[in-house]
């Protein structure tokens, strides 16, 4: 195929490049005919579409040359953003496009394992979106027949998975920067619907396909998947259990995903971590909190800190008449992380895009993405039984 022989070309390119030219001539020698560009088509140009396909257009060596929706606003509304590329209806159409060499697949959850496969057919590399696949069966298929039929790149979409950030907490941690691990805290909260507008009643399911258990599996797969993904990678473990409620306790507005999610996997290390998501309080947005018997370390989506463990000082009193002890903890001065990075989306399509040109293995992959995936059905079947959910040893891919 064309693509394959771009591929190729670029291989030879880059093996002939000598050793110590700046990056910058590199990709000037890659980039000097635009048979040696990646050119990308993006499926789905809802909110997350469309903002990558304005990240692509500043990304060197990407080309956007065409992109699919089902719905015809949207296309006219990526059109603006690239001008130039072809549009389709059909995602199975616009695999067929000339010299396409790479997908990005943003549409509802539900469409993804459809989607892939046929990009696998298509022998095209593709970068899918989190949460991976809805439901664990779709999710083993697919993993199959990656594994079997694809010889091109697969990267999953959990984009803090390529913050150079994100990484850089995460060896410090393994490194021992913190001491032992026994919990970590994560949430991801707003208080507002989460609802996209909706120019006519026709297209409520397809606009706001994360409230419906058709599409999506809501909160816990488009936020905590993040959160998830990270505690896995920093623990270098996936989950043995989990436990949790979710409820549609605020928006009473015909929802059928929860609005308000708790849930605790245990991890065969020990450690216990919590994801929660509320749509009906702000507090804090997004943290991750991560306790090791030496201090804390606290992420937000672009910062970091690091809190020295304290003291614990025992004070004899008189509570309510009766003699007890109580303590207070003098906590340690947080200490900013400071590392220089990129936008984790920006990072990630550039590390799709090295992961190609390299032909190495991207960081958030096939097995990565398929671990979260197992994860999410996992805490939805326990938030929807309230039953403990057991890690199933046919997930150990």
């Amino acid at each position: 195929m064309a693509s394959r022989r771009a591929f190729i070309k670029k291989s030879a390119v880059m093996a002939s490049v000598p050793l110590l030219l700046p990056k910058k001539e590199v990709f000037s020698i890659l980039n000097s005919s635009s048979a040696d560009r990646l050119n990308v088509g993006v499926i789905g140009t809802g909110d997350r579409g469309q903002g990558l396909m304005r990240i692509i257009n500043k990304i060197e060596g990407m080309e956007l040359i065409a992109f699919c929706d089902s719905l015809s606003f949207r296309l006219e509304q990526a059109t603006k953003i690239a001008p130039k590329a072809k549009k389709y209806s059909k995602h199975t159409d616009l695999l067929g496009h000339k010299n396409l060499d790479a997908v990005i697949i943003c549409t509802p959850l539900s469409t993804h394992a459809v989607i892939a496969s046929d990009a696998v057919d298509a022998d095209v590399h593709i970068y899918c979106e989190k949460t991976m696949v809805k439901g664990d069966t779709a999710t083993l298929k697919l993993v199959q027949k990656v594994e079997q039929e694809h010889n091109k790149i697969f990267q999953t979409g959990h984009q803090y998975h390529s913050s150079r950030l994100y990484g850089h907490i995460v060896e410090m941690i393994q490194g021992g920067g913190i001491g032992k691990i026994s919990s970590i805290e994560a949430q991801w909260n707003r208080n507002g619907n989460w609802r996209r507008p909706v120019p006519d009643p026709q297209f409520e399911r397809q606009i706001n396909w994360r409230m419906y258990r058709e599409y999506s599996y809501g909160l816990t797969a488009e936020l905590s998947s993040h959160q998830i993904d990270f505690t896995n990678w920093l623990l270098k473990e996936n989950p043995e259990k989990v436990a949790g409620f979710g409820g549609i306790d605020y928006w009473k507005d015909g929802r059928e995903t929860y609005d308000n999610t708790h849930l605790i996997y245990t991890y065969p290390s020990g450690v216990k971590a919590s994801f929660t998501c509320l749509t009906s309080n702000a507090k804090d947005d997004y943290l991750i909190k991560v306790h090791g018997d030496k201090g804390t370390v606290i992420i937000d989506y672009q910062k970091a800190w690091k809190y020295p463990e304290g003291k614990y000082n025992k004070i004899m009193g008189d509570v309510d008449g009766v003699s007890g002890a109580t303590a207070s903890w003098t906590e340690g001065r947080g200490n900013p992380i400071d590392y220089n990075h990129k936008d984790p989306s920006r990072q990630a399509l550039e590390d799709f895009k090295s992961a190609i040109i390299n032909n190495t293995t991207p960081m958030s992959n096939i097995k990565s993405g398929a671990a979260v995936s197992f994860a999410v059905d996992m805490g939805i079947r326990a938030m929807d039984t309230e039953q403990v959910v057991a890690w199933d040893p046919k997930y150990n891919l």
